[in-house]
């Protein structure tokens, strides 16, 4: 029935087109554009079923190929396709955008119709980052992503909003001018912007150094890596909350689904010749940023901070099977790793939106993120208590929860490796337990602070459907991440035989 539906076209231009409607209805019609939107998410959501339904996990070829001419003069297409690493951010980007428009309901009151329609066409941008394959294609999604996001921001966004924005669009911008500049000259090399024809192209380690690190400026940037971390934890505490929850479950998963995509499969040796290099930084941001986290006084600072420490399992997944992957006896635990990588990356995208989530639930009711403005929460609040710490238990790597799944897959990876590696990833388990349940005890537990917090009126309905779903695929993904693992099983095996294929000249 759906083999001849343009699936990934749909998903990335529904959303798109259903921006433009909102505008057009506008906010004298507030509520029929909140409406139209959700339909449109809805509808976007819906489409993911068919994709996960008829997608073939025994071929790591790609899948629902779309496939025309775009710039023929250059040889660039508008090439759509994906894989078992494309197919989970998908279905989280169409999750994440409906919780968010739900978020938002009543509580955008300023162009409310705006607000909706820029987070539609976020949506439909984030697809096209992760179905594109024309490499052109990639970056024109990958650059237009920000301007959403850079609106999000810079409008409903806190007193510091300019400075935030500014300083999100100068980083995340100047690092993907490098990429630019890389693909140029992969395409002056192979005439060719196809990313299959850029994966297969034999590259000098001259090359492939100068790649590697053009690739890295972008894509560090994004996740965000230290050092370059310091734009994140300014734009989460000015974004609105739905713009901190897209931020920190979808948009971070950019910076880690290139190096899937690009820094490993086109530059192998070189990465493989700097993987202590992004090692230490994942290893730097585990545990120093985790101690960061740990002196917050702010919420959002604290779980942007979080996000970093948690994102630096990824990059640490990705990089550490690179030492794996050359020993036979070790090619299962560089699968291990790729995976974990994956797996941390999803998994974290539910948590981030559901801390985040929480935190904007109690900013609504009080208009104050500062953590001494509470206490006592749980006295008021029983519901919304119940599901801040069960998040934070998710965040902490709690077993049962999808937070221990991935963490738990990359240090058993980096045990191979290294015990000195695998025990300062393991101390993230121990951190993270510190900072998070610090924030817990004292927001949520201990008498009532003030009459401000014993006001506070506990989850309303629509508050229960955002943070009831997030935590279902926090529990599923917890109890049960086999599908998931299924999924990206033979896109893993493609990827370690990239990694292991030199392209050094006759080699």
């Amino acid at each position: 029935m759906f083999a001849d539906w343009p699936l990934l076209s749909l998903l990335v231009w529904l959303p798109i087109a259903g921006a433009v409607a909102v505008l057009i209805t506008g906010d004298r019609n507030a509520g029929a554009a909140k409406w139209l939107a959700l339909v449109v998410s809805l509808a976007t959501l819906a489409l993911c079923i068919p994709l996960w339904a008829n997608f073939d996990t025994a071929t790591s070829a790609m899948q629902f190929v779309e496939r025309t001419p775009w710039i023929s003069s250059f040889k660039v297409e508008y090439h759509l396709g994906i894989d078992g690493f494309s197919l989970p951010l998908l279905v989280l980007t169409s999750i994440i955008t409906v919780l968010v428009l739900i978020a938002g309901w009543q509580v955008i009151e300023y162009k409310p119709s705006q607000y909706v329609a820029a987070f539609l066409a976020l949506a439909g941008l984030m697809n096209g980052v992760f179905a594109a394959q024309d490499a052109l294609l990639f970056y024109v999604f990958f650059e237009g992503m920000l301007i959403p996001m850079f609106i999000i921001i810079g409008i409903w966004g806190g007193p510091r909003r300019v400075y935030a924005t500014l300083k999100f669009f100068l980083y995340t911008f100047l690092g993907s001018v490098f990429m630019l500049l890389g693909l140029i000259y992969l395409y002056l090399k192979g005439q060719s912007f196809q990313l299959a024809d850029m994966q297969a192209m034999t590259l000098n380690m001259t090359e492939q150094t100068w790649l590697f690190f053009a690739f890295l400026a972008a894509f560090a940037v994004k996740i965000p890596m230290w050092p370059v971390h310091t734009w994140l934890p300014d734009a989460h505490v000015e974004a609105p909350t739905g713009g901190s929850m897209v931020l920190a479950a979808v948009m971070l998963k950019v910076g880690g689904y290139g190096f899937l995509r690009f820094s490993m499969p086109i530059a192998p040796d070189a990465a493989a010749e700097y993987a202590w290099l992004i090692i230490t930084m994942s290893l730097i941001a585990v545990v120093y940023i985790g101690f960061v986290a740990l002196a917050q006084e702010d919420m959002k600072k604290l779980i942007a901070y979080s996000s970093i420490s948690h994102m630096g399992f990824v990059t640490l997944g990705l990089f550490i099977a690179f030492a794996l992957v050359l020993d036979k006896n070790a090619a299962d635990s560089a699968a291990l790793g790729v995976q974990g990588a994956m797996v941390q990356m999803i998994s974290h995208g539910f948590i981030s939106a559901a801390m985040f989530g929480a935190v904007g639930v109690l900013y609504d009711r009080m208009h104050s993120r500062q953590i001494s403005d509470y206490g006592g929460v749980v006295n008021t609040m029983p519901w919304f208590a119940t599901f801040m710490v069960f998040f934070a238990m998710a965040n902490s790597g709690l077993p049962g929860t999808s937070g221990f799944v991935g963490e738990f897959m990359v240090i058993l990876a980096a045990v191979k490796v290294s015990l000195g590696v695998a025990a300062l990833a393991g101390l993230t388990l121990i951190i993270g337990a510190a900072y998070t349940l610090w924030l817990v005890k004292r927001v949520i537990f201990g008498d009532i602070a003030n009459k401000h917090v014993a006001e506070l009126t506990d989850l309303n309905a629509r508050e229960w459907i955002v943070m009831s779903t997030l935590a279902f695929f926090v529990l599923l993904i917890g109890l049960w991440p086999q599908p998931l693992v299924d999924v990206m099983q033979t896109s893993v095996e493609a990827l370690l035989q990239h990694m292991t294929t030199s392209k050094l000249i006759g080699i």
